[in-house]
């Protein structure tokens, strides 16, 4: 029987779900021989990419109740345009299912201009860039499916995209050449593509092409060809001359270097011998090339802004009165003005910096949120930038200099405005509020709490704990989405721990869960339960554990480790055994995973990854378990979401399980995006908000 067709027969069933009844397989087969045609109308079917297994119908009623809380639009930015007050960005349109490129003008007068779809596909089209001179054409990197394999494609004004890349490999756009005309980008290849689907080595090959070639494959030219798959960034000297690499080999090491162009030779820059380990990480050169700015934090917990002189390999501490990680640096073209974004407690914050001098420049007014990339333009030393807040997504603005930076006045412009559906007001979404907890060790640990309206919702409210990614990643103030809806409408009190693991937090904190350690993690969350239970707002006896690839692992083993505690968990993405995993993820990933979760070929490291896998303790999950799985993950490849489902189901507790063969590592369609947020309520009101 196919999934869609048992949605369809368990129309009844689904009354029965929304009034907190049992709903599952069982019951369904029962439902099934009772149902009626008339009833398959009113059940939201799903679409044909979708495997469903356990899962109520979806009624339609509850699509319709809920569509407010599904379609928040904003945008972000991709590029400005080199020689037009006008820029690329990226927006899912009204009755899109993915984010498109659009070519938006400069607002007139304060009006808005109408966004011009560029791009039209299945798949979500989010970078590109302009060529440099005219933007006589655009190059934009699109995937299929979610596999995460990126080809390149030049789209020129009424044309079809011409595609610049072999289908075989991975790619990615590393920039333009100053004088025009030609690009470098970076192929990794697949396991797909090798002798017995895996590979034992690596390797990232830079080329440059012209994109207007008429066969840019054969027209492309080898600049280098380096072991590993860490390599990224790059960024150009503004003579053409060299091109700054960074080599990324765990969350707290990296290295810099610098490939010469002319005779493609690499150098080691940073750290220099007899230096010790630390995190590298490009930024650009200065304008007379003689300078390279970069972060690192080699002198502390944080990740200062610096920069070096090339010539004689000195390098001047420039943030180092911020102590927070510095990130997403941008210059002016004139070379004056450096813009950066600082991680202040999981809020991007912008400061700007004098180029010559490296002193810091009075901080211009923004509006109130988390900022979003932040570039300048060609020309005109205007720097556009993204903020999204608890009240909306993404907004793009720019922001005008004075002619003297020192004056520090500056001019803020809105170029597009977010959406939110009518029958929402994003004005009374809560703010997120920093908690904090000891865990098992003394450590201290932080998180986000969202908090429903106490007038709407009075007593205790059941609580739902949503953990990142990553693991070395971060819970981060801003827009809740989605998510909103169960704060506002289902009275659930959302919290978003930051584990130690969670970067913006020091080095020192980042290494806390490495290797041996992974489980420590764990215990926080059991310490978060028991900070639960303290709070006189919070219903300590209503807990769901949510979380997705690393936060998916994390989910399941606290499913594993705190059943008793908890009212059930949705895996989304997850790993459900690390040794499975590291055999399975793209090779491309798999040494720069090792070092985080340790390596499998080392016999104890072997054994200590078994032991702690949730696939091993499988038994222990005796809760009702949700798990979310694209089918072309390169990640977290879906047989770890199969293998959990089976074992947990063979073992005789509820499983529901949710595959899209059309996504990968999370959904980015909004029509799986939506059959997702359906069912993640019907098991909400199921397991968390059950009388």
């Amino acid at each position: 029987m196919t999934s869609t067709r048992r949605l369809c027969a368990l129309a009844l069933a689904a009354s029965a779900c929304l009034s907190g009844l049992s709903v599952f397989p069982g019951l369904a087969m029962a439902a099934e021989a009772a149902a009626e045609p008339a009833a398959a109308a009113a059940v939201l079917a799903p679409n044909p990419n979708l495997l469903v297994q356990g899962i109520p119908a979806i009624p339609q009623a509850l699509a319709a109740e809920v569509a407010r809380y599904t379609d928040f639009r904003g945008h972000s930015f991709v590029d400005w345009h080199p020689t037009k007050r006008e820029m690329l960005v990226s927006h899912r349109a009204a009755g899109g299912n993915t984010s498109q490129l659009f070519s938006l003008a400069a607002p007139v007068a304060g009006k808005l201009s109408e966004p011009r779809k560029l791009t039209d596909a299945a798949d979500p089209v989010s970078r590109a860039s302009y060529e440099p001179k005219q933007g006589r054409y655009i190059v934009f990197e699109r995937a299929n499916g979610g596999d995460e394999v990126a080809q390149l494609y030049r789209l020129n004004e009424g044309a079809a995209p011409v595609q610049l890349t072999p289908a075989d490999e991975r790619h990615a756009l590393i920039g333009w050449l100053h004088a025009g005309g030609e690009l470098i980008y970076a192929s990794t290849p697949l396991d797909r593509t090798a002798k017995g689907g895996s590979r034992a080595e690596v390797t990232t090959t830079f080329w440059i092409v012209n994109p207007e070639s008429s066969e840019p494959l054969k027209a492309r030219r080898k600049l280098a060809e380096l072991p590993g798959g860490g390599w990224f960034g790059g960024q150009l000297s503004w003579d053409d001359k060299q091109l700054a690499l960074t080599r990324y080999i765990s969350a707290t090491e990296s290295e810099i270097w610098l490939m010469d162009l002319s005779s493609a030779k690499l150098r080691q820059l940073l750290p220099a011998a007899g230096d010790a380990k630390a995190s590298y990480f490009s930024a650009g050169f200065s304008h007379d090339n003689k300078q390279l700015w970069f972060s690192s934090d080699r002198f502390g917990e944080f990740r200062e802004l610096q920069r070096m002189q090339l010539a004689s390999g000195k390098s001047q501490r420039v943030s180092a009165a911020i102590p927070w990680d510095a990130s997403g640096v941008s210059f002016s073209h004139d070379g004056k003005t450096v813009a950066a974004q600082f991680n202040v407690e999981g809020r991007n914050e912008l400061r700007l910096f004098d180029a010559a001098s490296a002193k810091p420049l009075p901080t211009p007014r923004l509006p109130a949120g988390n900022l979003g990339a932040a570039y300048f333009d060609h020309g005109r030393g205007e720097l556009a930038f993204s903020i999204n807040n608890a009240q909306g997504p993404s907004q793009v603005y720019s922001l005008k200099l004075a002619k003297s930076a020192k004056a520090g006045k500056a001019q803020v412009e809105a170029w597009t405005q977010s959406y939110a559906p009518p029958g929402v007001d994003t004005a009374k979404f809560p703010e997120q509020q920093i908690i904090r907890w000891k865990s098992f060790d003394g450590l201290s640990i932080s998180g986000l709490l969202t908090q429903p309206p106490a007038d709407k919702f009075p007593g205790k409210r059941p609580v739902l704990i949503s953990i990142h990614g990553g693991p070395e990643s971060q819970a981060s103030i801003g827009f809740l989405a989605r998510n909103n809806y169960f704060v506002m409408e289902q009275g659930i009190a959302l919290i978003q721990p930051n584990v130690r693991g969670s970067s913006g937090f020091g080095k020192t904190f980042l290494s806390l869960d490495n290797g041996f350690k992974r489980e420590d993690s764990v215990k926080d969350i059991g310490a978060l339960l028991d900070w639960i239970a303290t709070q006189p707002h919070l219903d300590a006896s209503r807990v769901l554990i949510m979380g997705g690839s690393y936060g998916g692992y994390m989910t399941l083993a606290t499913a594993t480790h705190y059943a008793d505690r908890i009212a059930g968990s949705i895996d989304v993405v997850g790993i459900s055994h690390f040794v499975t995993f590291l055999t399975n993820t793209e090779s491309y990933r798999r040494d720069l995973r090792r070092v985080e979760y340790g390596d499998e070929r080392d016999p104890a490291m072997r054994a200590h990854l078994e032991q702690i896998s949730p696939l091993t303790n499988a038994s222990k999950i005796r809760k009702p378990l949700f798990v979310v799985q694209g089918k072309n993950d390169p990640r977290v490849p879906y047989t770890e979401a199969e293998q959990i489902v089976a074992k947990v189901r063979e073992l005789g507790t509820p499983v529901w399980y949710l595959r899209a063969d059309n996504e990968g590592h999370g959904f980015s369609r909004k029509e799986n995006q939506d059959f997702q947020f359906y069912s993640m309520i019907l098991f909400m009101r199921e397991t968390l908000l059950k009388p």
